[in-house]
C-alpha cells in the first residue's frame, strides 16, 4: 500500500486535537460543579481515556471495524487483521487506530459530567470500561463500520450519533438511575440552583472544545489530498463555527427575554449544542442550513436543560444530556431535512423527500434503544453488587477526600461553603447525643458562670461555633427553632489532623493542613446559653473527626450603630 504523508498528518493532528478534548471536558465538568469534587473529576477524565484506550485495542475496534456481519464486527485482540476495507486512502492502520481511539475515548467522558458529585469511582470506571469495550463499537460498527445502517445511507460525518448521542444516552440514564444529588431537590420537588464553583474553568473548558472540535470534524475528511477533500474541509470548517457562533447568539437574547438577564453557562452551553449539533451533517448542509440549525439548537439547549432538571427532576450538572444526548440526535435527524445533495442525498428542503429523514430517525431511534438497553443493564449490575451511589456522607464531604484522600485540590485558596443538606436523611435535632460526645470543658464552666449584667439588666453571652460546612443549613434551622434569630456567620479555614489517620498525596503524607471551616457567632440574652451548646452539639454530632467545637465568652455590653440603645436592647431588631 502506498502512503500519503499529508493524509497521514492531518488524521494524527486531528487526533492529538480530539485528545485535548479530554482537557476541555475535564475544566468544563470541574467549573459547572463544586470545589470538593474537582480532584475526583479531573481523576475521572483521565482514566476514562487511559481504560478506554486498551478496552478499545483489544477489542473494540475489531467490533466496530472488522468486516463481520451488518450487526457487529469481529473479535479481534490486538488489531492484528485485516482492515484494508475500511482504512482511509494513504493513511496506515495505526494512524486510523489512534485516530479513532480519541473519538472512543469522547464517547465515554460525555457520562461524565452528567454523574457527577455523587457517583463511586470504582463504578465510574467500570461502566467507562463498558462503554469502550461494547456499547460505542457495535452502534459504531453500524453507522461507520459497514454496518446496516451504512448500508441504508444513514449519514454522520463525525459523530452526533455514533459519539455524543451515545453517551448522552448513557449518560441520561445513569443520572436516572443514580437519582438526584443532595439538596438539589427541595421537600415541594422545585429544583434548587447548586453554583458551580469556578466558570472560569468552564469558560476555558468550552474554548478549548471549540478549538478542538476543528480536528473533531474536520480531520474526519480523513485526507487532504485532492482538490475534493480540501474543499469539503473548508466547507466542514466553516459550519461547525458558524453553527456553535448562531447557537450561542440565540441562546444569549432567548434567555435574555426568558430570564430576564442574558445566561452565562447556559449560552456556554449552546456553544457546544451547536457544535454536537451540526458534527452529524457538517459537510452536508450549505451555511444557511447550519446557520438555520444554530438557531434551533440555541432555543432546544435552553428547553431541554430546564425540562429535565424541572419537569423529568434528572440531575445533570453540566447539562451533558442536554448538549449530547438531545443535540446529538436532533442534529442528526435535521441532515434529512437539511442536507444539500453535496455529500449524500438531498433532504427535505432542497428536494430530496422524506427517504434521508426517515433513514436518520430510525438510525438515531434504534441507536439510542440499543445504547439505552445495554447500559441500563450495566448500571443496574454495578448498583446491585459494588454499589453506583457513593454515601450520603461521602458526598456532603466531597468525593475528593471520601473517594482519593485528597483533602482539597485547592490547598491555600478558600471556596465558598457548601451549606446543602439532604432533607431525606435523619431528623436534624435527633433526641439524644451519645455521652461521649465531647463538649469543651471551657464552654461547660463559662455556661455556668455568673457574669455581671449589661446595660438594661440582662447578661449577655457569645455562642462561638466551629462546624462543618455541610452542617451550616441544618445549625441556622436549630438556632432559629430556639429563637434565635442573629447570627455571623464567616468562611474560615482550620488547621488539624486525626490522630492515628493518615492522608496522602502523591505517595507523600499530608500533614495539618488548612481547611474550609464555618464559624457562626451567636449573641444570646435570654436564651439560655446552655440550651444552644446542647442543641449545637445535637445538630453537628457525627462521631467523626471535624465535628466542630463550641466557645463560650461573656460578653461585657452591645451597641447598636443606628440608634446608640445599648445591652439586650441593641440584640433587638423590631421597630
Amino acid at each position: 500500500m502506498t502512503y500519503s504523508a499529508v493524509n497521514t498528518i492531518w488524521v494524527l493532528l486531528g487526533a492529538a486535537l480530539v485528545f485535548f478534548m479530554q482537557a476541555g471536558f475535564s475544566m468544563c465538568e470541574a467549573g459547572f460543579t463544586r470545589a470538593k469534587n474537582t480532584g475526583n473529576i479531573l481523576m475521572k477524565n483521565l482514566m476514562d481515556f487511559c481504560i478506554g484506550t486498551p478496552c478499545f485495542w483489544l477489542f473494540g475496534f475489531g467490533a466496530m471495524f472488522g468486516l463481520g456481519t451488518g450487526l457487529f464486527g469481529w473479535i479481534d485482540p490486538l488489531i492484528l487483521g485485516d482492515y484494508s476495507h475500511i482504512l482511509p486512502a494513504g493513511v496506515p492502520l495505526w494512524a486510523y487506530a489512534i485516530f479513532q481511539t480519541v473519538f472512543c475515548a469522547t464517547s465515554a467522558t460525555i457520562v461524565s459530567g452528567a454523574m457527577a458529585e455523587r457517583t463511586r469511582f470504582s463504578a465510574y470506571c467500570i461502566y467507562s470500561a463498558a462503554i469502550s469495550l461494547i456499547i460505542y463499537p457495535i452502534s459504531g460498527h453500524w453507522i461507520w463500520g459497514g454496518g446496516w445502517l451504512a448500508q441504508m445511507g444513514f449519514h454522520d460525518f463525525a459523530g452526533s450519533t455514533a459519539v455524543h448521542m451515545v453517551g448522552g444516552v448513557c449518560a441520561l440514564i445513569g443520572a436516572a438511575i443514580l437519582g438526584p444529588r443532595i439538596g438539589k431537590y427541595g421537600k415541594d420537588g422545585k429544583p434548587r440552583a447548586i453554583l458551580g464553583h469556578n466558570l472560569t474553568f468552564a469558560a476555558l473548558g468550552v474554548f478549548i472544545l471549540w478549538f478542538c472540535w476543528f480536528g473533531f470534524n474536520g480531520a474526519s475528511t480523513v485526507g487532504m489530498d485532492t482538490d475534493e477533500l480540501i474543499v469539503r474541509a473548508g466547507r466542514v470548517f466553516f459550519n461547525t463555527n458558524l453553527t456553535a457562533a448562531v447557537a450561542c447568539c440565540t441562546t444569549l437574547i432567548f434567555t435574555w427575554l426568558r430570564y430576564k438577564k442574558p445566561d452565562v453557562s447556559m449560552t456556554y452551553n449552546a456553544a457546544l449544542a451547536g457544535l454536537v449539533g451540526i458534527t452529524a451533517g457538517c459537510d452536508a448542509v450549505d451555511a444557511v442550513g447550519a446557520a438555520i440549525m444554530g438557531v434551533i439548537f440555541g432555543i432546544v439547549i435552553v428547553l431541554s436543560v430546564e425540562f429535565f432538571d424541572k419537569v423529568a427532576k434528572i440531575d445533570d450538572p453540566v447539562g451533558a444530556i442536554s448538549v449530547h444526548g438531545v443535540c446529538g440526535a436532533l442534529g442528526s435527524i435535521l441532515v434529512g431535512v437539511f442536507a444539500d445533495g453535496a455529500s449524500t442525498e438531498a433532504g427535505v428542503l432542497y428536494g430530496g423527500g422524506f427517504h434521508l429523514l426517515g433513514v436518520q430517525t430510525l438510525g438515531v431511534v434504534t441507536v439510542a434503544a440499543y445504547v439505552a438497553v445495554v447500559i441500563t443493564v450495566v448500571f443496574m449490575v454495578i448498583k446491585h453488587t459494588i454499589g453506583l451511589r457513593a454515601d450520603a456522607a461521602d458526598e456532603l464531604a466531597g468525593l475528593d477526600v471520601s473517594e482519593h484522600g485528597l483533602l482539597t485540590a485547592y490547598a491555600g485558596f478558600a471556596m465558598m461553603p457548601d451549606t446543602f443538606v439532604d432533607d431525606a436523611l435523619p431528623a436534624e435535632l435527633p433526641e439524644a447525643v451519645p455521652a461521649e460526645a465531647p463538649v469543651q470543658e471551657a464552654a461547660v464552666d463559662a455556661a455556668k458562670k455568673p457574669a455581671p449584667a449589661a446595660p438594661g439588666g440582662h447578661k449577655l453571652t457569645k455562642v462561638e461555633i466551629l462546624c462543618r460546612e455541610s452542617r451550616l443549613e441544618a445549625l441556622k434551622a436549630a438556632m432559629m427553632q430556639l429563637g434565635i434569630t442573629g447570627m455571623t456567620v464567616s468562611h474560615v479555614l482550620g488547621c488539624g489532623a486525626q490522630k492515628g489517620r493518615q492522608e496522602y498525596y502523591r505517595g507523600v503524607p499530608v500533614e495539618a493542613t488548612l481547611l474550609p471551616k464555618v464559624q457562626v457567632e451567636i449573641v444570646v440574652s435570654k436564651v439560655p446559653v446552655r440550651d444552644v451548646i446542647e442543641t449545637a452539639k445535637r445538630v453537628l454530632f457525627t462521631g467523626h473527626i471535624g465535628d466542630g467545637k463550641i466557645f463560650i465568652y461573656d460578653v461585657e455590653n452591645a451597641v447598636k450603630v443606628r440608634t446608640g440603645e445599648e445591652g439586650y436592647d441593641a440584640l433587638q431588631d423590631v421597630e
